[in-house]
């Protein structure tokens, strides 16, 4: 299977896995908690196996940047959670750090 298209699986495991831990309520409930652990799982199995054709630093910081605004939408999405200003500021700074690595770096093996 492509690396990339692992790493994708990987980050929606991840979001979903994150995004079920508020809905988890501290593991009170059942279907939410298979989500948070089915979700880590899968993306801590994953990980491993991606790291072996992309270098681990490129694969972290897409999987975690991705992640993050992920979970940021998810949150004002299924959570009512609201953003100010200097929050989309960063996550912008996230997109663009990642749009710079996959886009410049020679690193992330494109």
């Amino acid at each position: 299977m492509n690396s990339y298209l692992m790493l994708a699986i990987a980050i929606v495991a991840e979001v979903v896995a994150t995004s079920s831990l508020k809905a988890s309520e501290g593991f009170t409930r059942l279907l939410p908690s298979v989500l948070v652990v089915a979700g880590y799982v899968t993306s801590f199995y994953l990980l491993p196996q991606i790291m072996k054709t992309l270098p681990v630093g490129v694969v972290y910081a897409i999987w975690c940047g991705v992640g993050i605004v992920a979970v940021a939408m998810v949150g004002q999405l299924l959570y009512k959670q609201v953003l100010d200003g200097p929050a989309y500021l960063g996550i912008t700074l996230i997109v663009a750090g990642v749009v710079v690595l996959q886009g410049f770096s020679k690193t992330s093996g494109h």
